[in-house]
């Protein structure tokens, strides 16, 4: 479970520290360079690329030779002028190659499928404010009720599990967790791994300390391979489904006694496997390989939502507080600016910095009404780029890149983009996909909403440390319209399997809805078996936002929908905004007033409190995960081996290919490469196998008490990167072309003979 005791070292939220802005870490530091801002205005004010394929740029040489028609007509023909009432169709909008029947009835098919969106969303919300009351006068009353305002109402998380233990007891949910027998998983499957699990590492651990007594080795190493052959079997992600979300949303705190008791004896048998001695070095990195790969890891993910994303600050410290929050960080939107103070700042400084005193850093809308109305009468856009990426440098600590963020802080930080043009793909920002991209310019991208802001160019950082445009300068917007949770990016870039959602988009909150509760937050009655507003206001629920979906899937698949600002609005209702685990603060109805609005630290102290109370019922599941996810990057860092013992092995540092790639490089030139072996200096020490690499292995997806300049060198290592999930580096072939060179470097011997001349 989640450390309880252990304490922030930043100020108490409500504390008068927690308010004052000189307590802040960097509060004196703006992290603005001018020269950096210069390219990006010259970035953002280039003309777009021509469309044409013709080189525009090249003089025709040749003499070109013209003639009239006749004596009374002129050489060159009078250009007719463009009707004013014909403009010329807009750039990347779809061609809907139809005929008559289309255009005939594509309107009057819109307006009535908005007219029944519109019923369909009155009744909706009709049927919400049914539930509504159904769970506040009927099953909130007495005792419970008054258990619930407590346990709302707890100003810490040691107070928050007193408060949800005792309402468990009050309701008796402490005997659905006594009894294994339950639906959504295989509790046969779970309780007879559990007993082999410890019948297999009590065997094990008498065979460790008993005398051989002429025993063969292998015999007494039986037991420790077939524990280990069990825990490769069993270690994978929701096996027999003691992973299912399920599991937790039947109480307040806590789980089934017999998922509890499976989770801690893999833990126990983990850590024993990683001391014993009766296995090989290599037997253990293989296993730990194997299960890390099955197992996954764990990302956060930070939705958009404008304003409202400033509760996942809470949320982060929640995690933060209780030594929870994962290294797979990723933010949209608004989340990205928060995504973006996380991953530039390291533990130490973060518990100071998440405090309702940050609000003082916030001023992105500091702009009145009458120059937000000129500007976007002008530009078209609400507020200006470049005063937002000025004041947003601070929160990234300048013009730090991707890569430059992971080695500071050890944390995988993402920034989700759409690209302005519709047809081309999404990317997500990362150290991996974007490692000198700068994080200011992929987090106002991100933000870069139609009509809010005018999308922006990706910037990056050159050899010589300035910045020029990434990806040819084009230009990117909100991430929030086609991949605001990117889980299948973030699955195959780091294999992150389980995914803690903290989402704040108001046009989503307003319709989620968990008819057989969250985790933490069980049903209301029944003892959390029930449905919440009983089945009949559920089977309600569920049928009007299914027939919501479908119908906007219906507008999105016949083209029938308007493309405003030449954007496809219909993915901002119809992608995925959930993960393994979500979390939703709960907003509150100034929150929409104050939507393009910067918080004051008292509104901000109000949504950091609340991010912090929505995160708590999660805490235990996340804790659960984090316990077997530590064991095992603890275990894939111990036993990364050194091949062979030699420190300067090139089998150690380069893959077969890269090998082949030098060894003809080498015998076409004659360079020594001695500067680049003084410049890039590398011993095996700080490598790995190739086939040990990988996001998982150095970093699973949690930290505890990292302290980043012990943990990280100054430069990347390789063992930073992974040969199947991390494609070599385009400066990797000269890195070490150098170092191959000038070890290899001997004196020739003269040919004997005198015949080998020239």
């Amino acid at each position: 479970m989640a450390d309880v005791n252990k304490k922030t070292d930043g100020p108490a939220p409500d504390s008068a520290a927690a308010f004052d802005a000189s307590l802040l870490p960097d509060n004196d530091t703006e992290f603005v360079s001018e020269a950096d801002f210069v390219e990006f205005i010259k970035a953002l004010t280039a003309p777009e690329h021509s469309p044409s394929t013709e080189d525009l740029t090249t003089a025709h040489l040749e003499p070109q030779k013209l003639s009239s028609q006749n004596d009374w007509m002129p050489i060159h023909q009078r250009v007719r002028r463009r009707k004013k009432g014909k403009k010329p169709p807009r750039r990347g909008r779809d061609e809907t190659r139809e005929g008559f029947v289309y255009t005939l009835l594509k309107w009057p098919l819109l307006f009535l499928v908005f007219g029944w969106l519109l019923f369909l969303g009155i009744a909706y919300m009709l049927t919400r404010t049914y539930i509504y009351l159904y769970e506040h006068w009927i099953t909130w009353r007495g005792r419970r009720e008054r258990l619930r305002k407590q346990l709302q109402g707890a100003a810490s998380y040691e107070e928050w599990i007193r408060g949800a233990k005792e309402l468990d007891t009050y309701l008796g949910n402490d005997e659905w967790k006594e009894s294994d027998e339950y639906a959504y998983y295989d509790s046969k499957t779970l309780r007879r791994v559990r007993n082999q699990l410890a019948k297999l590492r009590q065997k094990a651990e008498d065979e460790e300390h008993a005398p051989s007594n002429g025993k063969e080795p292998s015999e007494q190493q039986r037991a420790a391979e077939e524990l280990r052959s069990l825990l490769e079997a069993c270690v994978k992600n929701n096996f027999a489904g003691f992973e299912n979300p399920r599991l937790y949303s039947e109480t307040y705190y806590g789980t089934k006694n017999l998922v509890q008791s499976f989770i801690d004896e893999v833990a126990t048998s983990i850590s024993f496997l990683m001391r014993t001695t009766q296995l090989d070095q290599e037997s253990k990195r293989a296993m730990f390989k194997h299960i890390g790969t099955n197992y996954g890891r764990t990302a956060l993910c930070l939705s958009g939502g404008a304003t409202f994303a400033y509760y996942h600050f809470g949320v982060a410290k929640a995690l933060m507080d209780a030594g929870l929050l994962p290294e797979v960080i990723t933010g949209t939107s608004g989340g990205a600016l928060v995504a973006g103070l996380l991953g530039t700042r390291t533990d130490e400084e973060l518990k100071k910095l998440l405090v309702p005193a940050l609000a003082t850093r916030i001023t992105a809308c500091h702009d009145d009404m009458l120059t937000w109305m000129k500007r976007w009468y002008q530009t078209g856009a609400r507020f200006d780029s470049v005063d937002w990426a000025k004041r947003g440098a601070w929160f990234t600590r300048g013009s730090m890149t991707f890569k430059e963020a992971y080695q500071r802080t050890g944390r995988i930080l993402n920034v989700s983009c759409v690209p302005s043009d519709p047809h081309s793909p999404t990317i997500l920002a990362n150290y991996l996909t974007a490692p000198d991209c700068v994080i200011w310019s992929a987090v106002l991208a991100s933000a870069a909403v139609p009509g809010i802001l005018n999308p922006v160019v990706l910037m990056k950082k050159a050899k010589d440390g300035t910045l020029v445009p990434y990806s040819f300068g084009h230009k990117w917007k909100d991430g929030s319209l086609r991949t605001d949770i990117p889980l299948k990016a973030l699955n195959l870039h780091f294999n992150c399997r389980f995914s803690i959602v903290s989402q704040v988009n108001p046009h989503i909150n307003l319709f989620f809805f968990s008819s057989r509760g969250t985790v933490g937050r069980p049903v209301t009655h029944r003892r959390g078996r029930g449905w919440r507003g009983g089945f009949l206001g559920s089977a309600i629920e569920q049928y009007i936002k299914l027939d919501l979906t479908k119908w906007l899937k219906v507008l999105r698949h016949l083209e029938l929908l308007p493309r405003p600002l030449g954007q496809d609005w219909s993915e901002i209702w119809l992608q995925r905004f959930s993960g393994t685990i979500t979390i939703w603060p709960k907003s509150i109805a100034s929150d929409f007033y104050y939507i393009l609005s910067d918080p004051t630290p008292q509104r901000l102290a109000r949504m950091i409190h609340v991010g912090m109370h929505s995160a708590y019922p999660k805490l235990n599941f996340i804790s659960n995960r984090a316990k077997l996810e530590r064991l095992i990057h603890q275990g894939r860092r111990q036993f990364r081996p050194i091949r062979g013992g030699n420190d300067t092995g090139i089998a150690n540092i380069l893959s077969e290919d890269d090998l082949s790639s030098l060894l003809k490089r080498r015998s076409g030139s004659g360079n020594d490469g001695r500067n680049l072996a003084e410049q890039y200096p590398f011993s095996a020490s700080d490598s790995s196998s190739s086939e040990d690499q990988g996001p998982e292995s150095h970093i699973p997806g949690f930290s505890f008490s990292r302290k980043a300049s012990k943990q990280l060198p100054a430069r990347l290592s390789t063992k930073a990167g992974d040969a199947t999930h991390e494609p070599d580096s385009p400066s990797l072939s000269q890195r070490f072309s150098g170092w191959w060179s000038a070890s290899t470097a001997r004196p020739r011997p003269r040919p004997r003979g005198g015949g080998g001349g020239a």
